[in-house]
């Protein structure tokens, strides 16, 4: 049987307001049809296979749209789906695709196959200065296909809308400095092209410029952790976090991490020490 297919990542718009992107081909097919179904196909938390049809519409908004989906409460913005249309059928097949083991992204668990990009985009900042900061260069940064983030530092007090004067810069420059206490961030040399757009290692021609570097953390996930870290007080232990390339840990961080372990920093890594992490810091 002939079918059409489509890959992507769900946004957090999607999986609010129960949509999924269709196939550009069912569209002609399907546009005026009262009797679509859309079948889930999911492992729950990457384990238990479950099956779910939903009586589904077909509206363009951006692009068209399958409507009428309930989304499992274990997928997170980000996540890979597949999308399958048997050519001249009223029903599309959705899959998700189990992780071989699950992870956790910055706090956040992850059971199924994701986009980083999209991850990093999609964080949702709390009202915390470091909250807009972090989103700040997440959100409008330059993002690798690794999910790292890279913005210039000049343009962060308007990218958070932290205003101007010495009150304001001395909280932008204490919630920047929390944050890479906490690993999140690391001071790079980059440059900008004429439009102010980042690079990051910097290139030759281009203006010089200091760059904010975010990269995620991704680490085996606690399977019975169904919160995000992120959204709660808690302590932090110490860890390893990856740097941007060419750069490198401090003789201090080496110093720590050697004293706490009792073997040498590798190479590319830097050392963050146990501190407290949570949405009132």
């Amino acid at each position: 049987m002939r079918t059409a297919t489509r890959r992507l990542a769900l946004w957090r718009a999607d999986l609010v307001d129960g949509v999924c992107a269709a196939p550009e081909e069912c569209v002609p097919f399907l546009r005026d049809k009262s009797d679509i179904s859309v079948v889930l196909e999911h492992r729950v938390r990457g384990i238990t296979a479950t099956r779910e049809v939903f009586p589904a519409g077909l509206r363009e908004d951006v692009e068209w749209q399958f409507t009428g989906l309930a989304w499992p409460l274990d997928l997170h913005p980000g996540v890979l789906v597949t999308v399958v249309w048997p050519v001249g059928k009223s029903e599309v097949v959705v899959r998700t695709t189990a992780l071989d083991e699950p992870i956790n992204v910055d706090g956040i668990n992850y059971f199924h196959e994701y986009d980083p990009k999209v991850v990093t985009r999609e964080f949702a900042a709390g009202s915390s200065n470091r909250g807009r900061v972090l989103a700040a260069v997440r959100q409008k940064g330059r993002v690798f296909e690794d999910g790292s983030a890279v913005l210039a530092e000049a343009g962060l007090a308007a990218q958070t809308g932290l205003g101007r004067g010495a009150k304001a810069a001395f909280l932008l420059r204490n919630a920047v400095d929390q944050l890479i206490r906490e690993g999140y961030l690391t001071r790079v040399e980059g440059s900008v092209e004429s439009s102010g757009y980042p690079w990051y290692p910097a290139v030759a021609g281009q203006k010089p410029a200091d760059m904010l570097f975010y990269a995620p953390l991704v680490e085996p996930a606690d399977p019975d952790d169904d919160e995000a870290s992120e959204r709660r007080d808690h302590l932090v232990n110490g860890f390893l976090r990856r740097l941007p390339p060419g750069a490198h840990a401090s003789e201090k961080q080496v110093t720590l991490h050697e004293q706490v372990d009792g073997t040498p920093l590798e190479p590319g890594y830097t050392y963050v020490k146990k501190h407290h992490r949570g949405t009132s810091s």
